[in-house]
């Protein structure tokens, strides 16, 4: 495992040309000088590359181009601790509760990779497998990269208790016992993530660039084929559960994860300790199962695979194990105990909308098309579809028979409204729902 600042040209090489950024060649000798005063005898090299580059162009009439190879020999080791220093503090300041960096090796995590695809437990995924071990080469997905740095931010909303009798997870706990409760999980109650990081995360790269010139990265928040949980892991930001999620000893799991990939050789950061023992929380929480063992999940069985990544009928084993969780699950992160230690966001954006941590499965189950699609605006969960939002919550509804609500007036009505459905999908599930509510000669059972 690398440590330490390599600031060697070899490590970079050319290949960060590939991902540099065009500038001209006045902007490349600005750059030199300024080489010439941060970077003491290193400016050399940039000022010898641009003469280079400035033959080319008087042979063959190219355009300068200062690659971030020539960035990269321009910064000393002392201006690459200190600007990884500046990086962390700026991503603090723009709401992320940690920055780390990590070198691009995962060779460790290829095999793992390799057979859970082979065991086919991504399921209905066909993403995960599309890239091969390209996910585990950050290197090969933006040539030139050399060094990973991987951030978190903090989820729970702002006005979460997290401690006392109203604690957030007793609150969750209460939820799932109410069986006309629509539990959703808590990362998706806000804002969609994914715009949120990747818009702070490129504020944070546009820092960088404002510090030392343009340089090679690209921003990624779970939209690209790159392992960021081995990544984060390695960058020291905590450890892998036995859930297979990220871990702080500070913050548990309640986070985001985005990252950007970059050029420069920053000094990398060192990876923590895992600081599970011998519990087993997670494991045993877990409604469906999907936890095989630590580390070994089997998306197949997960309930937010099931409710968010799969698009067909959920299995008919799997339906009375979902409960009333209509989007996601938060069961193995509410077990676990370090996660008594997790944090409220600083931002805005995750506060909870439109009712959505309080909201009853009747309520949402009556949205129309055109009002799923006006609520959910900006929302994670619209990406799923009205329809299949009508089949998670048909489930669920279904479901609050075996949880006392069997025979309820208003989920029956609920139901019978949606059994002409336009989608095969939703009719479907609808009937499943209606049959769990019935005794077995189909009359229907009313509450006592």
């Amino acid at each position: 495992m690398a440590g330490g600042v390599q600031q060697s040209a070899g490590e970079g090489g050319l290949a960060g040309a590939k991902v540099a950024v065009q500038v001209d060649r006045q902007a490349g000798r600005k750059r030199a000088r300024e080489g010439r005063a941060k970077g003491g005898g290193t400016f050399f090299v940039v000022e010898m590359g641009c003469k280079v580059l400035h033959q080319l162009e008087c042979h063959v009439g190219l355009t300068a181009i200062v690659t971030a190879y020539f960035i990269q020999m321009s910064l000393s080791e002392t201006n690459l601790a200190e600007l990884a220093i500046s990086i962390k503090r700026w991503g603090v300041e723009l709401g992320f509760a940690e920055i780390r960096i990590t070198d691009v090796d995962l060779s460790h995590a290829e095999a793992g990779l390799q057979a859970w695809l082979d065991a086919g437990m991504h399921g209905e995924m066909d993403y995960m497998a599309s890239h091969g071990m390209k996910r585990a080469r950050p290197a090969e997905l933006v040539p030139g990269t050399i060094r990973v740095v991987s951030a978190r931010m903090n989820y729970l909303p702002r006005d979460t208790e997290t401690s006392g009798e109203h604690d957030w997870r007793a609150r969750e706990a209460a939820r799932l016992a109410d069986p006309a409760a629509a539990v959703i999980s808590v990362y998706a109650r806000g804002r969609d993530y994914h715009k949120v990081l990747r818009a702070r995360l490129q504020q944070l790269a546009d820092k960088v660039t404002a510090e030392i010139g343009d340089f090679g990265y690209r921003v990624f928040t779970d939209s690209a084929p790159v392992m960021e949980l081995p990544l984060a892991e390695k960058a020291g930001l905590g450890w892998r559960g036995k859930h297979t999620l990220l871990l702080s000893r500070s913050a548990g799991s309640m986070f985001f994860m985005g990252e950007f990939l970059v050029d420069l050789p920053l000094p990398v950061d060192q990876p923590t300790g895992a600081h599970c023992g011998q519990c087993t929380s997670c494991i045993t929480a877990c409604p469906t199962q999907a936890i095989l063992g630590p580390g070994r999940m089997d998306a197949r069985r997960c309930i937010s695979y099931l409710t968010i990544e799969l698009k067909s009928a959920i299995p008919l084993a799997m339906r009375p194990l979902i409960g009333n969780r209509v989007y996601g699950c938060d069961d193995c992160q509410t077990a676990c105990p370090w996660n008594k230690f997790a944090q409220r966001a600083v931002l805005p954006d995750f506060d909870e909308r439109h009712g959505l941590g309080s909201a009853s499965m009747v309520e949402l189950f009556a949205w129309t098309e055109e009002e799923f699609n006006r609520n959910m605006e900006g929302s994670p969960i619209r990406r799923i579809g009205h329809e299949r939002w009508l089949r998670n919550i048909a489930v669920g509804l279904g479901n609050a028979a075996a949880a006392g609500a069997r025979g309820d007036a208003a989920i029956l009505a609920a139901l019978a409204a949606r059994r002409t459905h336009a989608s095969e999908l939703v009719r479907e599930h609808v009937a499943w729902a209606l049959a769990q509510h019935h005794d077995s000669d189909g009359a229907p059972q009313q509450q006592g």
